[in-house]
């Protein structure tokens, strides 16, 4: 675990964060710097740097990923109205944190294309 990843240090709860969620696998938080009106984040508590650095033994854990994005979406209330759920993958997409996360947002209309 590099010592300089913010996700990291979020996970093992060195760094205050809102925490919504976390168990021995994923941790979830409410973004600090929210693009939505529900904006929350979803991470694996190892560190991974991105989806690239993910092998077969990952896919239970990014299942996992996506079970929790669910049930959050459900609890925050916008499973009804629909959600985007984001994952960027290196700088040309938009990743600032080199930690895989998943973006939970709604509340808002979303437009298409994204970028």
């Amino acid at each position: 675990m590099p010592q300089d990843c913010i996700f990291c240090q979020i996970a093992q709860g060195n760094v205050a964060a809102d925490v919504i969620y976390q168990d021995d696998e994923v941790t979830a938080f409410h973004d600090a710097h929210p693009q939505a009106p529900t904006h929350i984040l979803i991470i694996p508590n190892r560190h991974i740097r991105t989806l690239k650095a993910t092998g077969e033994e990952d896919i239970p854990l990014l299942g996992k990923l996506l079970a929790v994005a669910r049930d959050l979406a459900e609890e925050a209330g916008v499973a009804q109205s629909g959600y985007r759920l984001v994952l960027n993958t290196d700088e040309q997409s938009g990743q600032t944190v080199f930690h895989l996360h998943l973006h939970l947002l709604g509340g808002r209309r979303m437009g298409w294309p994204p970028g």
